[in-house]
């Protein structure tokens, strides 16, 4: 095991969270209790993560769509490798929903009996990365960056929580054939938030009424969701020392295209060479600005 930085955790190639991670599950992968009908929550950090846990906390507890129970969406779909609200993952009922920013390498092997069900959320790399940018300015638990241009060379060699972007991505969908496994964009889900909900429902095999599907939308829009205690930290906003000057959301912008106000021309152009090199081969749909159709 090698240790890069305070901040960060690296096992078998990967950067975790050091202040978070639970190395007894990482370390023990193979020997979590994994049921069939288990569906997990994939992405890349800064990627739609939190909204993907209100989506299927939604879909799947009625409590939850008609505000009857107050469980907050992290320990409705926990974190797998962090698991840092301690949720007993035994206890819970099934079908059981997790979040994790694994790489497709590092999951438990039985992932691979084509049984649980994983939901790959991407975002297009610009807008993860200046998300990550401000992020990783304002949390405490993470490396902060004094400029754009420091910080991309941070992401872009990987020096960050979930490690390369590039290998994240091209790892799961160059090994989809192993994994029952179905990608959707967070920019899609953007465009249209009811049409996905409905994929998603289809993906599960979970069906809803129109009137429980329009519930589910109507809750899982950005701004009604960063209003809603379950879902947007609010809770951790209250502790000292968990962020840098105690001001800004954990959920902050939510739109497609901020990279445009930040990254230069030449930033830009760099990036796009380091995109069309690594995602040649990687058929999957980018939408890069919210007017794109």
């Amino acid at each position: 095991m090698d240790n890069k930085g305070e901040y960060l955790l690296n096992f078998k190639g990967y950067n975790f969270q050091r202040s978070l991670v639970k190395m007894n599950i990482v370390e023990n992968m193979d020997d979590q209790e994994i049921r069939d009908d288990d569906v997990f929550i994939v992405t890349y950090p800064k990627s739609g993560t939190i909204w993907a846990q209100q989506i299927l906390s939604l879909i799947y507890f009625e409590g939850h769509r008609n505000n009857t129970e107050n469980i907050l969406t992290i320990d409705r779909a926990p974190f797998f490798e962090y698991n840092h609200r301690n949720v007993d993952f035994a206890k819970m009922p099934s079908p059981r929903t997790f979040a994790t920013h694994l790489p497709y390498y590092l999951v438990p092997k039985v992932f691979k009996n084509k049984k649980v069900k994983i939901l790959y959320i991407y975002r297009n790399p610009k807008d993860v990365l200046i998300s990550y940018f401000h992020f990783s300015n304002w949390m405490i638990t993470h490396e902060a960056s004094n400029s754009v241009e420091t910080f991309m060379e941070t992401f872009l060699d990987g020096r960050v929580v979930g490690s390369n972007w590039f290998d994240h991505i091209r790892g799961w969908y160059e090994h989809r054939q192993d994994f029952n496994i179905m990608f959707l964009s967070y920019e899609d889900m953007k465009k249209d938030l009811r049409g996905s909900v409905l994929k998603i429902c289809n993906f599960l095999e979970k069906e809803l009424s129109e009137e429980d599907v329009d519930a589910v939308v109507r809750q899982a829009t950005f701004q009604n969701m960063k209003s809603d205690p379950r879902a947007n930290y609010a809770h951790k906003q209250k502790l000292k020392n968990w962020t840098r000057n105690n001001q800004g959301k954990f959920l902050r912008k939510g739109t497609i295209g901020d990279w445009k106000h930040h990254l230069t021309v030449d930033q830009n152009e760099r990036f796009d060479r380091i995109f069309n090199r690594n995602m040649k081969n990687i058929p999957l749909k980018f939408i890069w600005d919210m007017n794109e159709e």
